[in-house]
């Protein structure tokens, strides 16, 4: 499985932005899919997750209710809605997959993504 993160850039504090994460390879249907970021000089942290069915999802407490994790599988892609973006969400955001559940552990997902840099200006 190949996974192509992008929709990143350089935003406004408040502003918003819409990350897509394509898979190839292989239908990743059956595959749960996670989003993590890392800043620089931080470890890599939890986002978000989203089960293979897209009925369940979960967050880090950072993000509730500001971010959004969806995906679409007949285009084999997922996506992570951002709003309210602060600039203590400027990190490379990764999207992840792994052959069951979602989880915060990113090193129990199988394949990733290569990152794609979120700038939020203040």
């Amino acid at each position: 499985v190949q996974l192509q993160a992008s929709g990143g850039g350089l935003v406004q504090a408040g502003g918003s932005l819409r990350l897509s994460c394509a898979a190839s390879g292989r239908t990743v249907s059956s595959y749960a899919m996670g989003w993590f970021r890392q800043a620089p000089g931080k470890e890599r942290e939890f986002v978000g997750a989203i089960s293979w069915s897209g009925k369940t999802t979960n967050y880090a407490d950072s993000v509730k209710g500001r971010f959004t994790i969806s995906r679409d599988n007949a285009k084999n892609t997922g996506y992570l809605q951002m709003n309210s973006l602060k600039p203590e969400d400027t990190a490379v955001y990764y999207c992840a997959v792994r052959y069951t559940g979602p989880n915060v552990q990113a090193p129990l997902y199988d394949y990733w993504g290569q990152g794609t840099q979120v700038t939020v200006s203040s």
